[in-house]
């Protein structure tokens, strides 16, 4: 680190230290800095130095420190006011605020003290003629926060009254404030529509809209908002993750997280920042850090997590028990501290109501990976009647009515039933029941069972049920794998059962299963017959049977219902395998529509989701939307967490693809909540979550969805989501880091893509991406590994014969040489470069399409040339070497003019652009009357022309245009040589 010599090299110093990220060792800087101040002997440069130590001390855990330099620079400013200049006399009134804010928050500071402070405050800022704005929000924040409500609405009311100066806070805050009191009294519509401007990047500043989402976030949920609070909690916590000052603002995503069922992510967040659990520095802020601790602490427990390891203070391990305790002791500890020193309860009161706080949502999905702590599995125990013993005739009857009219649930109500039966005396055909559903609930591990159950149905005089039974347990040895053994057994059951029905032996209802169950197990051969035709005829066969059977004698028995829409479905699927897709997705709607005409909505679903399927591969993607949206509808809450995440994947997919981004957000988001609750959060749930923030990203909504990209990215894998998704979500990445200004991130992502496409047979992407990349690292600053990357992608589009690409790659390496020292020759050459290419190119055109979009790219160039050759010169055009330059840019400029002009009435605006810039320069080489040409030549060209509609595009560049040729007539008539 260099030693501090002169002034100079102290504020260069005092710049660089302010550029660093918020913390100690910012602090520390500061405050060797000071020292080096002091050694200098320049009155002005130790008062620089204090100012600075103030600024950086205010934003960070280190508010408390602030109060030595301020009382040291109040000492200076009454002995030798003359020492200070202009702006440092401003900067020591406007820490006024800081510091009467930082005393409220440090509970060893005296009311009567800070009282004190605000009349002296008012006293200094009356003399120095400022407004009482200031003052009287500093007074409101002192009511507020020893909770005089009428007071604070005084306070409140005059704030607004007095006149805005130069002493007020910058509009973000005020409006912050103001919000914040109103949210405070329970008046959230009134504060969100304060913050409206500040959410919506009307007014920013160094920690707006930071706080302002942040504090934004219940309000939003207590009104049901909650799509606005999800997009504020991904946009605001981005901001505040690396802000060290922030303990309230990160706080208040935890709590957010605490109440709206996200307790996982409210732990990750609390183990991103460990040191904001000791850090003692600023005393509300931990206040407001444990106080949410604590609630997050409490609602684990409250899900029977209480012995679940989180994270802690530094030193030891902690439970979400131990923690609860242990952050409402601190919480309350300081609460009392700020009271005592009050004399009101008021802070307690807060503390005690915030860390009392319920959710406010049972589950709100936020897009990024976070899967819901799951509780201990409850025991599940059968009804208890009031005479203390399970009601066995009750829950059999129950069971019974749900098996028969095939209500979800069935199979578990048979197992209650069996639950409470233990022990008891059971007729044969009650135990046949159990053991046919329990087996059922094993699938392919039940064959057993449904021979026992076979036994009890023969034992109860039942041999058709007996049969079906049986048939039932062939059908799961197909499924396991032995599909022989299970065609040669339910043959010998069919021919059983047709016998046993032509004799009256059994009914319409045990036939039919066994009929069924033996066209399953065909069908389920057919599927391993690779397209075979006579597994397939005859599987068609036994299917046709079932409906020969049934059709027309279902009556009001849903079971025989359901075998005809079942088997509708199933000859769809043969119809599939036989790849007649039309007429399987025909007969699949067929089905489906029969499920929910008997009333069973929930068997619809598999179906509509193959349909879904069939239409998309077909192109019908009407029909494809249909048939998803019908699956979500019947599915209900039967439909289980994996096959409603795949249902609005899907369904995002095709609403996205008909450009509706904002419904196809919310699908993606879903899907990516469901994948979590399924387990998938790695498979399906990284799928979902790219292209959610793919969505996102076409809404513009860049933060938030650069927070689900990057949720997204560790889980997406060549092997498993391949190499295309990897890139695109690198990319979409890039382009989101771009827009909100982090060129590095955005540099580092777009490369990284890129290396990946480089290994593809199409270099096209790879060549985009080094673009891009060039593109941001220039923007970070990073001109010699720009211009590599600009150079890297200029040779790809030279390899694919992309000329717009190769020039416009060269003219952005002539620009970053342009601001090396001494770089002017190398961008000249560059530029001409790109010249020279774009003129080969137009003559080896061969179709006139290529041939104009060339002859555009030359003009642009020609234009580019000549701006990149006025920017190297200095304003002064009498010197020489410096009016040559401007001549050689003239020269430019006009053939850019030219080049424009044969592309006709299509490059008009980009041709009168041109005219203007020659204009300009014309008038800089003291040439008015040939810029003057220029400007009436411009004005010329737009006769006729619109320009009186605001909001139209077209007729705004002509008013930009007409604009800045009457300007241009306006410069003096005569300029010295």
């Amino acid at each position: 680190m260099s030693e501090i010599t002169d002034f100079d090299a102290l504020r260069e110093a005092m710049a660089e230290n302010s550029g660093q990220p918020e913390g100690p060792a910012r602090n520390a800087r500061a405050e060797e800095l000071l020292t080096a101040a002091e050694k200098l002997g320049i009155p002005l440069a130790v008062i620089e130095a204090l100012g600075h130590q103030l600024k950086v001390y205010n934003y960070s855990s280190e508010k408390g420190k602030m109060f030595v330099p301020f009382a040291r620079l109040l000492r200076m400013w009454d002995e030798r006011p003359e020492d200070f200049d202009e702006y440092e006399t401003h900067s020591l009134h406007w820490v006024f605020k800081w510091v009467s804010a930082g005393m409220l928050d440090q509970p060893h500071v005296p009311l009567a003290s800070i009282e004190k402070w605000l009349g002296e405050m008012e006293h200094r800022y009356r003399l120095a003629g400022h407004s009482e704005r200031a003052v009287r929000s500093a007074e409101h924040s002192v009511a507020a926060h020893v909770g005089d409500v009428a007071r604070a609405e005084r306070a409140y009311a005059a704030w607004l009254a007095a006149d805005r100066d130069s002493m007020a806070d910058c509009h973000a805050c005020e409006l912050h404030g103001q919000g914040w009191w109103q949210a405070e009294q329970g008046r959230d519509a009134q504060a969100l529509e304060l913050w409206g401007p500040v959410l919506e990047g009307e007014y920013t500043c160094a920690h707006e809209p930071h706080t302002a989402l942040a504090s934004s976030l219940v309000p939003l949920l207590r009104l049901g908002r909650e799509e606005e609070a999800r997009a504020n909690h991904l946009r605001g916590f981005r901001l505040v993750r690396a802000m060290e000052s922030m303990r309230g603002a990160y706080a208040e995503h935890v709590e957010f997280c605490a109440l709206t069922g996200n307790e996982a992510r409210g732990l990750e967040l609390l183990a991103e920042r460990p040191a904001y659990f000791t850090d003692d520095g600023h005393p509300q802020s931990k206040l407001d850090f444990m106080s949410v601790v604590a609630l997050l602490m409490d609602l684990l427990n409250g899900l029977g997590l209480g012995d679940r390891q989180v994270p802690g203070p530094a030193g030891r391990e902690w439970t979400a028990r131990e923690l609860a305790t242990h952050a409402r002791e601190v919480a309350l500890a300081l609460a009392a501290r700020f009271d005592e020193r009050n004399g009101t309860t008021h802070v307690s009161e807060r503390a005690r109501a915030r860390m009392a706080r319920r959710p406010l949502v049972e589950r709100l999905p936020l897009g990024v990976r976070s899967v819901r702590p799951a509780p201990p599995p409850a025991p599940v125990a059968a009804p208890v009647p009031a005479t203390g013993q399970p009601d066995l005739p009750a829950l059999l009857a129950e069971a019974r009515r749900m098996s028969d009219t095939l209500r979800p649930g069935a199979v578990e109500a048979w197992a209650a039933a069996a639950a409470a039966a233990a022990g008891a005396e059971l007729d044969p055909r009650d135990r046949a029941e159990m053991a046919d559903h329990e087996a059922m609930s094993l699938g392919p591990e039940g064959t057993g069972l449904f021979e026992r159950a076979a036994g009890h149905y023969a034992e109860a005089g039942d041999p058709g049920e007996a049969l079906a039974a049986r048939a039932r347990g062939a059908y799961v040895r197909a499924l396991a794998g032995d599909v022989g053994g299970a065609v040669a057994a339910v043959t010998g059951l069919y021919d059983e059962a047709l016998a046993l029905y032509a004799a009256d032996g059994t009914g319409i209802r045990q036939t039919a299963s066994v009929v069924m169950s033996r066209a399953r197990v065909l069908t389920r051969r057919a599927h391993g017959a690779e397209g075979d035709p006579a597994a397939l005829a005859e599987a068609e066969a036994a299917v046709r049977e079932v409906l020969a059977l049934v059709e027309g004698r279902t009556g009001e028995d849903v079971r025989l219902a359901a075998r005809v829409a079942e088997a509708r479905a199933m000859l769809g699927e043969l119809a599939g395998l036989a790849g007649d897709l039309e007429r399987a997705a025909e007969l699949f709607a067929r089905g489906a529509a029969a499920f929910t005409a008997a009333g069973l909505p929930w068997f619809a679903v598999e179906y509509e989701a193959r349909l879904a399927s069939l239409a998309h591969h077909l192109g019908d993607m009407a029909e494809a939307e249909r048939a998803l949206r019908a699956a979500l509808e019947h599915g209900g809450a039967q439909l289980e967490a994996p096959g409603r995440a795949q249902l609005h994947l899907q369904l995002a997919e095709v609403v996205g693809g008909r450009g509706e981004a904002v419904e196809a957000a919310r699908h993606a988001l879903e899907a990516a909540h469901w994948a979590d609750e399924a387990g998938e959060s790695a498979t399906l749930g990284a799928w979902a979550r790219q292209q959610l923030g793919g969505f996102l990203l076409r809404q513009g909504r860049w933060a938030e969805a650069a927070e689900v990209l990057e949720s997204a990215l560790p889980d997406l894998t060549a092997e498993t989501h391949g190499d295309g998704a990897v890139v695109q979500t690198q990319w979409w990445l890039g382009d989101c880091l771009s827009e909100l200004g982090e060129h590095r991130a955005a540099a580092e992502r777009r490369l990284q893509a890129a290396e990946i496409a480089r290994h593809w047979p199409e270099q096209h992407d790879h060549a985009t991406l080094a673009h891009l990349a060039g593109e941001s690292l220039g923007q970070a600053g990073l001109a010699a590994e720009a211009d590599r990357a600009y150079a890297r992608a200029g040779g790809l589009w030279r390899e694919l014969g992309n000329t717009p690409g190769l020039i416009r790659s060269l003219r952005a390496r002539a620009w970053l040489a342009l601001s090396a020292q001494d770089g002017l020759g190398e961008a000249r050459g560059l530029m001409a470069d790109a010249v020279r290419e774009c003129e080969a190119a137009r003559e080896a055109a061969t179709d006139e399409e290529s041939r104009q979009q060339l002859v555009a790219e030359l003009g642009h160039t020609h234009r580019q040339f000549g701006d990149l050759l006025a920017r190297s010169a200095s304003e002064d055009a009498k010197d020489a070497p410096v009016r040559e330059v401007f001549e050689e840019a003239l020269a430019q400029v006009v053939r850019s003019a030219e080049v424009f002009a044969s592309l006709g009435d299509a490059a008009l605006h980009s041709r009168t652009g041109a005219e203007l810039a020659a204009g300009r320069l014309e008038a800089d080489l003291g040439r008015p009357a040939d810029a003057a040409a220029r400007a009436r030549a411009v004005l010329a060209a737009y006769e006729g022309h619109g320009g009186t509609e605001a909001g139209d595009g077209e007729d705004e560049a002509v008013r930009a245009r007409r604009a800045e040729a009457e300007q241009l007539l306006r410069l003096p008539g005569e300029r010295p040589d």
